[in-house]
């Protein structure tokens, strides 16, 4: 290992790349030089030697020069380097002259200044302020109904919102990321490494709904009711309910003369090209023969006339999906629901999924993001993921951000971001390292909300960014500052000012926050109650003194019941688990955040959590079906019990 010098840590800081950061309890650790050169390697920077670095400084970003993307509020000004001209997105032409100009209006817009370029994001200030409702936080894929083939569907999402809407007065529904599936073999089951953020996954789709089945013959559709899947056990079978799904659409699609898709874009039929070309070669891109690993060479188009018809068919498919995912998102507004659908945006996407295909010149391929080593994980996190790269958002003018944002909302009231700290900064584990040997590289946080807040703004959407865990103070504060929400759970909702960091009193939790009880890697409430977040960890061997993560969920489970019985929501600590789960709900209602949503998964006293972080298949991540159907829970008294929730 070399010693750092001072060129090191001026070209890293030029690029973003951290030396040192501050962990979990604040402390400051230094990055080991060795892993600072790597990942400047990654973007482009030679740093090998001192003569590499003394040259690559020559040529690094200065403070003062003009970015590819600035940044700016309608409501200030910001100055430039030189004179030129802005030229908006309806074509109006604006002097500029060492300063931006305030009231801007909203958009992307091109400056010129004499030759060098820039697209400037202008961004309202911040967005509506949400309504104080409350509504579901929902994992479609355990919905499961009459009408249903082995996994939650959109039609279960249509019924859904529409009763609940009505009946309960519930204003939003949180769902689990429903970005695509590779449609091949096995399929991935955690929502958060799909092959596609910007599409929706057909495994949602119900085929009974869709119009080439009401049109369809009576034999085809016999043959299509054949193909429904029964659920077997406790567990949803991902590839077993694809393989049915794929069989019926590709005989709906024959029989309704396997049309093509109209007015379908670019980025489909890249998709969809994706899509035929993993049919042919299989799953992971980075094994097909090398020209048809690039999707802008001419072999990629030479195979999507000759794939034509398996083309076409995943772009029917995807349009299809994505109707049924409007309809959903119109029956929530037609039940009265006041913000609607909120979607959930991935941390990033499969490596070898179609996103990183089609965006490898804006990906660092390779890296895998994750966390750096903390209390939780020792070891560290790396999470499979490839990361954006800042540079080529900069160049680009974010232009597959913002698509990528553009394409959520359009089909969403609201968009829920994952990590929401990865807009600032990611921890980057360069290929073939251990996640602790990583560090972070910045993003310009300005951009990236701008994005953001601009899409948003067009879309009429609220943003909940997920501020759980080690994450900078400025972080909450940019979401604040805009009306974004950020990130309360009833489990770390503590005062740490105070000695023992006890639980706060829903009195004095964040009111700009989404208020849960839980979260989809957290136990739920009854599995909280019974400790069986413990004993699913100590069974898998996952613990290195059972007694001591015992008895700490057990004080947590009496410090937990003791601040409902001084809050008046529970007359007694020796309370059944019922009861302790309605309180915990009003509780909930209670709290000063602005939106508080409640799982199903709490209500009908589901103990399993729905993912076990540390765990691929030792445990049934997201495979875990909910208890009781959809028609049984719209008259669930559970639900009753806890409603009004907000008091």
């Amino acid at each position: 290992m070399f010693r750092p010098d001072d060129d090191l840590t001026a070209l890293a800081a030029a690029h973003g790349v951290a030396t040192s950061y501050r962990d979990g309890d604040r402390r400051e650790v230094v990055v080991d030089p060795e892993v600072v050169v790597r990942v400047l390697g990654l973007l482009d920077v030679d740093a090998t030697t001192p003569q590499a670095r003394r040259a690559a400084l020559a040529t690094a970003p200065a403070p003062d020069r003009l970015p590819g993307t600035i940044a700016l509020r309608t409501d200030r000004a910001r100055p430039v380097p030189g004179a030129g001209t802005l030229t908006t997105e309806d074509g109006d032409v604006v002097e500029v002259d060492g300063e931006l100009p305030a009231g801007l209006p909203p958009g992307y817009h091109a400056l010129d200044l004499g030759g060098r370029t820039a697209t400037v994001v202008v961004a309202p200030p911040a967005l509506p302020e949400p309504p104080r409702t409350w509504g579901w936080m929902l994992q479609l894929y355990a919905l499961h109904s009459g009408s249903s083939w082995g996994i939650g569907d959109l039609g279960d999402l249509r019924e859904f919102a529409g009763w609940t809407g009505d009946a309960h007065g519930a204003d939003a529904i949180l769902l689990n990321p429903l970005h695509a599936i590779t449609p091949v073999p096995p399929v991935q089951p955690s929502p958060y490494t799909p092959s596609s953020r910007r599409f929706v996954t057909p495994l949602a789709l119900r085929v009974a709904d869709l119009d080439a089945y009401a049109a369809a013959d009576a034999v085809t559709r016999a043959e299509v009711d054949a193909l429904r899947p029964e659920t077997v056990g406790d567990r949803i079978a991902h590839d077993r309910v694809w393989a049915a799904k794929r069989a019926a659409l590709e005989l709906l699609w024959r029989a309704a003369g396997r049309p093509e898709p109209r007015d379908a874009g670019e980025d489909l039929w890249e998709f969809a090209t994706y899509c035929a070309l993993a049919e042919r070669w299989g799953a992971r891109w980075s094994l097909w023969p090398t020209g048809l690993r690039d999707p802008r060479s001419a072999e990629v188009a030479t195979a999507r006339r000759e794939l034509a018809p398996r083309v076409a068919f995943h772009a029917w498919v995807q349009q299809q999906t994505q109707a049924q995912l409007g309809a959903a998102r119109a029956a929530a507004r037609d039940a009265g629901m006041r913000i609607g659908l909120i979607g959930d945006l991935a941390v990033g996407c499969d490596p070898e999924g179609a996103d990183a295909w089609a965006l490898q010149d804006v990906l660092a391929l390779g890296v895998s993001v994750g966390a750096p080593p903390d209390a939780f994980n020792q070891r560290g996190q790396a999470w499979g993921l490839p990361p954006w790269r800042p540079d080529r958002l900069d160049a680009t003018g974010y232009a597959a951000y913002r698509d990528l944002l553009r394409s959520l909302l359009s089909h969403a009231d609201g968009l829920r971001i994952d990590h929401v700290a990865g807009l600032f900064r990611l921890w980057w584990v360069p290929p073939g390292e251990g996640p602790d040997r990583g560090t972070y590289v910045h993003y310009d946080a300005d951009a990236m909300l701008a994005v953001l807040t601009l899409e948003a703004h067009r879309a009429g959407a609220i943003v909940v960014g997920e501020d759980l865990g080690t994450v900078e103070p400025e972080v909450t504060e940019a979401l604040q500052e805009r009306n974004m929400l950020g990130s309360t759970v009833m489990w770390f909702v503590r005062d740490e000012d105070a000695p023992g960091m006890p639980l706060l009193p829903p009195g004095r939790w964040a009111e700009q926050a989404v208020a849960t009880i839980s979260t989809h890697d957290l136990p739920t409430a009854p599995g909280f109650l019974r400790g069986e977040h413990v004993r699913a960890r100590a069974e898998l061997g996952l613990l290195d003194d059972v007694p001591a993560e015992e008895a700490r969920a057990a004080a947590e489970r009496a410090e937990l019941v003791a601040l409902l019985v001084a809050e008046g929501l529970l007359d007694s600590a020796d309370a059944p688990e019922d009861a302790v789960v309605v309180a915990m709900h009003r509780m909930l209602g209670r709290s000063r955040c602005r939106l508080a949503l409640v799982a199903p998964y709490d209500l009908v006293g589901e103990v399993r959590q729905p993912n076990l972080p540390g765990t691929v298949d030792e445990y049934p991540n997201w495979r875990l079906p909910l208890g009781v159907s959809v028609e049984e829970l719209r008259h669930d008294p559970r639900i009753a019990a806890v409603l009004p929730l907000r008091d």
